[in-house]
């Protein structure tokens, strides 16, 4: 399959260069081609299939013959290897638990994913890659972790000074080895800023070779549709009709993959894409009209961006035509307020702990669930990596898995920048050459 540039739809790559580069020639994000629809066998045989063997029948249509069949049955098993259950919370809401992988976030599948594909795809290209991410929280950790240890692969980080929980911060800070963690002083859209102008510095490209490994990269997002297959199968079992799923919504990689994942004809009734106060899009939904804003920092860290770059691909989804993007998705914001009443609440009356991602998700649902429909919100992240906003709350402890407690107890090892672009150039080149 070949991937066109959502800025030039005659533009296109193979598999292989769209990986590795990340952006097409023009800056444009890349999507594929066209979007096959399941055959019946697939739906079949969903409720035996384990999460890397649906990893392996739905994403083999995007990725295969470019890696052989037998060769990406075997990624796919070993990308997708933890536990991602859908958890009743209430009778008509349930979670997506996506936070049992290596750093507790949902970002472990398709950085997990990319990091084996890009290894694949980089191992005789000669010259090193350099991965550049820009991070609001979880993509860094998942990211760095994914990636550590890969040969001919370095890891630019980039985050925004005191903007991420400290917990966040020690999962991609301490790595050291072939990460680097670089702490900008600004918010995270000067870091996503600063990502996209080094994509366009030709000069930067004559001396390294850069990708990126934010959602912004296809072999990233496009994993992420696995886990709503995964999903709908544990839904129906459990015996759940009319479901809706409601996705915590930051730099909108996430929807997007299961809006694709929708079109190869998953029968999820409809999407809500929750937002918290940075609510471009939820604005979009209603108006039509698209404007960026800056960034607020929110409790919801991770979603605090004011111009999310995967926007476009959903737009190019539905041949931008609004009507058919809101007979599918609808829009709403959630104020910081709802988050904090909202985990406790859900803490009081159900025993269950929500990360203020999460607390999005379920509040946006209990808004937008209609009568006879069951509500699936995504669970992102675990509660115990924010500890000082849910135990405050909730008034006990959050118990922290050991893995995390091994990167709480590593040393913060960080490179410092300016949101200027030179600046950071200076800090890559003095670390990539």
């Amino acid at each position: 399959m070949l991937f066109y540039s959502t800025n030039n739809k005659e533009l296109k790559s193979d598999l292989k260069q769209a990986v590795i580069h990340g952006l097409a020639a023009d800056k444009g994000l890349f999507m594929p081609e066209s979007i096959p629809v399941l055959p019946q066998g697939f739906w079949d045989k969903l409720p035996g299939l384990s999460l890397g063997e649906i990893g392996f029948e739905t994403l083999k249509h995007f990725f295969c013959p470019e890696i052989p069949e037998e060769d990406f049955r075997e990624l796919t098993n070993d990308a997708f290897n933890f536990p991602v259950p859908v958890v009743p919370v209430s009778s008509s809401v349930s979670a997506l638990e996506l936070f049992h992988g290596p750093t507790l976030a949902f970002k472990d599948i398709g950085a997990r994913f990319l990091a084996r594909v890009m290894a694949r795809f980089t191992k005789d290209y000669g010259r090193d890659i350099n991965v550049l991410v820009a991070t609001s929280g979880d993509t860094g950790s998942a990211v760095a972790n994914g990636f550590l240890g890969v040969k001919g692969v370095n890891v630019f980080v980039l985050y925004p000074k005191g903007l991420v929980s400290e917990v966040q911060e020690k999962q991609f800070t301490t790595l050291g080895r072939n990460i680097t963690a670089i702490e900008v002083d600004g918010t995270f859209d000067d870091c996503q800023r600063l990502v996209k102008t080094a994509f366009m510095d030709d000069g930067l490209k004559e001396q390294l070779t850069l990708t990126s490994a934010n959602s912004i990269n296809l072999a990233r997002f496009l994993p992420q549709m696995v886990y709503y297959f995964y999903a709908y199968a544990q839904a129906v079992a459990q015996g759940h009709n009319d479901i809706v799923v409601c996705v915590p919504s930051g730099n909108f990689g996430n929807l997007t993959a299961g809006l694709i994942a929708h079109q190869m004809g998953l029968p999820v009734k409809r999407f809500i894409a929750a937002t918290n106060i940075n609510d471009v899009v939820p604005k979009y939904l209603v108006s039509g009209h698209y404007q960026a804003a800056p960034s607020v920092a929110t409790p919801a860290n991770a979603m605090d961006v004011g111009d999310p770059s995967n926007f476009i691909r959903i737009q190019k989804l539905f041949k931008h035509d609004l009507k058919s993007i809101n007979e599918v998705i609808s829009g709403i914001s959630v104020e910081n307020d709802a988050i904090f009443s909202t985990i406790k609440k859900v803490y009081d009356s159900e025993a269950y702990i929500l990360d203020p991602h999460g607390a999005i998700g379920y509040h946006a649902l209990n808004k937008c669930l209609k009568p006879g429909e069951h509500g699936i919100f995504l669970a992102t992240a675990h509660p115990a990596k924010f500890p000082k906003t849910v135990e405050r709350i909730i008034n006990r402890e959050v118990e922290q898995p050991d893995r995390l407690k091994a990167f709480l107890n590593g040393e913060k090892l960080v490179e410092n920048s300016s949101d200027e672009y030179e600046e950071l150039k200076r800090v890559i080149l003095d670390k990539a050459l």
